[in-house]
């Protein structure tokens, strides 16, 4: 049977299109009349083929086997991760150069071939000889860790075909290309069949590969946006050029959630987790100075506190300064504007300057009554009790709204050893036990009244 298809043909010179409008061949418009054009129906050979597993079958009938996950014996990628690597995965690593991709790799490497068996190393980007000398370095020298320096990804499937490793990691996407195309490697072609690539033999071989993705300028990853709906899992290694922390988020995690983060240090010896991250942040905290608050931040199911500074000057020129560091400025301007309408503060003859110390980042709301608090106690320089944590989001009719993960907060706070807490009035439930004093406000006016006595 023929099958049918609407063309569109120009009266005055014939030109066939498959839509109307203004003839490219004539230039005349309002010529096109519709036609329906037939074509021969496809052979009984040429239809397609439905594979036999390709049918559809009922949700409820699709049974789910929980593959058991592999730990790379780091815990803080394990919980960003969702509790370890899943086989068969594909997860992509971007940071910025120099962050420390390859060294948490090659850590992690060590790990996964004593636990799991063969892990292959590929890089495109470093010789053998320079990363044995990071292996020495950190101390690495497992029997089943190989390393390849390769970009061609024929060889380099062709080399894990014959090893049969466990894991594999490829350092960097950017740098495999594939033969066939005439791009050069990194391009978007060229990054996107790599990429494709490498999950149909993750998939079909159930290994697990780690890919290091280059970023741009802006701090995106490098290469079409593709690459990153085809992986399992995106992360990204994060830290600050003159602090030796460092973050790992989780952006896309098919496997878990995207909540977690993970905190290193860099030291001479590679990567060292950061197990208490509030104790890392809060080491060199002033006692007694005035515009310094202690803030609880949530990332994730971990409660991080950290240091909130603020500096309220008068002006040098006719319009005030404000510049933030470690938070969302807009934000902090709004909580400005908050805090002299609301509360009477003549912030508009007043450079502010807004700081989250150790190089630390805020990005929650339920910081804003310390970026409040601390802007009040530089102002009217009055220092905020040392031992006191203060949580709470803003709202611009000057309320305080409460906030997520109250109890886990709280509890951070008392094993940090702080005694007293600023929080939400709608917080506090009745005749509930808490693990430090804490005091409810339900406005930005009762919290400066509280804590600085204005």
């Amino acid at each position: 049977m023929a099958r049918e298809r609407l063309v569109y043909r120009c009266q005055t010179c014939g030109f066939a299109a498959p839509k109307a409008g203004t003839c490219p061949d004539c230039a005349r418009t309002g010529t096109y009349v519709a036609l329906v054009e037939e074509r021969p129906a496809l052979s009984r050979s040429e239809r397609p083929k439905l594979a036999a597993g390709a049918r559809p079958v009922p949700i409820g009938d699709i049974a789910v086997t929980s593959g058991e996950r592999i730990t790379t014996g780091i815990g803080e990628l394990d919980r960003v991760l969702g509790g370890g690597v899943v086989p068969g995965s594909l997860v992509l690593i971007g940071g910025d150069p120099g962050i420390g991709k390859s060294t948490l790799l090659l850590q992690a490497s060590r790990s996964l071939s004593s636990l799991t068996g063969p892990v292959l190393y590929v890089s495109g980007e470093e010789s053998a000889a320079q990363v044995k000398l990071r292996a020495d370095r950190l101390g690495i020298s497992p029997s089943g860790l190989y390393f390849l320096a390769e970009t061609d990804l024929q060889v380099i499937e062709a080399h894990a075909a014959e090893l049969k490793p466990r894991a594999i990691v490829v350092d960097s996407i950017q740098t495999v290309f594939l033969p066939g195309l005439e791009s050069a490697p990194g391009s978007v072609s060229q990054v996107r069949e790599c990429a494709a690539r490498l999950m149909l033999w993750s998939k079909g071989r159930g290994t697990a590969t780690f890919l290091v993705g280059h970023v741009t300028k802006d701090g995106a990853i490098a290469g079409p946006r593709v690459l990153e709906h085809l992986v399992d899992t995106v992360l990204y290694f994060e830290g600050e050029q003159h602090h030796a922390y460092r973050v790992l988020r989780a952006v896309k995690n098919r496997f878990g959630s995207t909540n977690e983060i993970g905190v290193f240090e860099m030291g001479e010896q590679g990567l060292v987790e950061v197990t208490n991250p509030s104790g890392f942040f809060l080491a060199e905290r002033p006692r007694g100075a005035a515009g310094s608050v202690i803030v609880s931040s949530l990332e994730g199911s971990r409660p991080l506190l950290l240091e909130l500074q603020a500096l309220v000057t008068s002006a040098s020129f006719g319009t005030p300064r404000r510049t933030v560091l470690g938070a969302d400025y807009n934000r902090v301007c709004l909580l400005l504007a908050v805090l002299e309408k609301r509360v009477g503060f003549p912030l508009q003859s007043q450079d502010v300057f807004v700081n989250v110390a150790g190089g630390g980042r805020v990005t929650e709301p339920a910081a804003d009554l310390g970026v409040v608090l601390a802007a009040a106690s530089s102002y009217l320089d009055r220092p905020v009790r040392g031992e006191t944590v203060i949580m709470g989001e803003v709202g611009l009719a000057g309320e305080v709204r409460a906030v997520a993960g109250f109890a886990a907060r709280l509890k951070e706070a008392a094993a940090l050893g702080f005694t007293a807490a600023v929080v939400p009035q709608n917080n506090l439930a009745a005749g509930a036990a808490q693990p430090l004093e804490v005091q409810g406000v339900g406005s930005v006016d009762e919290a400066v009244k509280a804590l600085l006595g204005h």
